[in-house]
């Protein structure tokens, strides 16, 4: 999976903070429940717009930026 394909940033949109395509809302967010234990199951009963691959793609987009990082450190 390419999380590419599921996460944007658009100055238009939350001041381009990384989002969910399609949607308002932020990555930060979903790995933010995904971190206090919910399953993907209860994230997407809270976001009906969500779909599976959408919450993967965050965490794909994490392993990213923590690879960038330890690149970069």
């Amino acid at each position: 999976m390419n999380w590419r394909n599921h996460i944007i940033s658009d100055p238009q949109i939350l001041r381009g903070k990384p989002c969910i395509k399609g949607t308002r809302i932020p990555a930060a967010l979903i790995l933010g429940y995904l971190a206090s234990g919910l399953s993907h199951e209860a994230i997407l009963r809270e976001f009906p717009d969500l779909r599976n691959d959408d919450v993967s793609a965050c965490l794909d987009y994490a392993r990213d930026l923590a690879e960038f990082s330890a690149v970069a450190a």
